[in-house]
């Protein structure tokens, strides 16, 4: 599959552990030499702000999508090549998705979350079938894993939602799995609630 536009979802935070912040900055570097234009929450701080700077300062192109009301708060990143402005957060999810081919998942917190769980939702539902790669530096994502398979376990979803997602421990992992990745024709059972 060939990915010239990837969502990535992160947090607002660097978080406490300079192997997030490389990482991100690494991803960032990597998508301006492949060309891929980063989609991305439009803020200026933490870990968004980080891997923006990273795609501008290596060439490439940076698209923001941010609600009016953290426009101030999450510090709208001012130098992007494209800033996205809308009214709520639904609309901002809405739009990233929109201007996306696949998504990327970095560390992050309860927002990360939310937009991860609403893009695998629409997934299992069949709304889409891009690729969802969690870039699990240092095992991040994990516990995300586990949790997952415990809602298989107890059968509130099937196996299939294990598929729902891949994860990669590098940058440079994660556009392995990009590279490869095919759409999934997930079972009719996906979407079993």
């Amino acid at each position: 599959m060939q990915v010239k536009s990837l969502c990535v979802f992160c947090g607002a935070a660097p978080g406490n552990d300079p192997a997030y912040a490389e990482a991100g900055r690494d991803l960032g570097v990597l998508m301006a030499r492949k060309g891929i234009r980063l989609v991305f929450g439009g803020g200026h701080v933490g870990m968004m702000g980080l891997i923006a700077d990273a795609v501008l300062g290596a060439g490439g192109a940076a698209v923001g999508v941010i609600p009016e009301h953290l426009v101030e708060r999450e510090v709208g990143h001012d130098k992007l090549t494209e800033l996205h402005v809308v009214d709520t957060m639904h609309s901002r999810k809405q739009k990233m998705f929109e201007l996306s081919d696949a998504f990327a998942v970095l560390p992050g917190g309860i927002g990360t979350l939310d937009e991860t769980f609403e893009i695998l939702t629409w997934r299992q539902l069949g709304l889409h079938d891009k690729p969802v790669v969690l870039l699990s530096v240092g095992g991040y994502w994990r516990p995300f894993q586990e949790l997952v398979g415990a809602i298989v376990k107890a059968e509130f979803a099937a196996t299939a939602i294990t598929r729902l997602f891949e994860v990669a421990a590098s940058p440079q992992e994660l556009f392995e799995v990009l590279d490869r990745a095919e759409p999934s024709s997930l079972p009719s059972d996906s979407a079993r609630f």
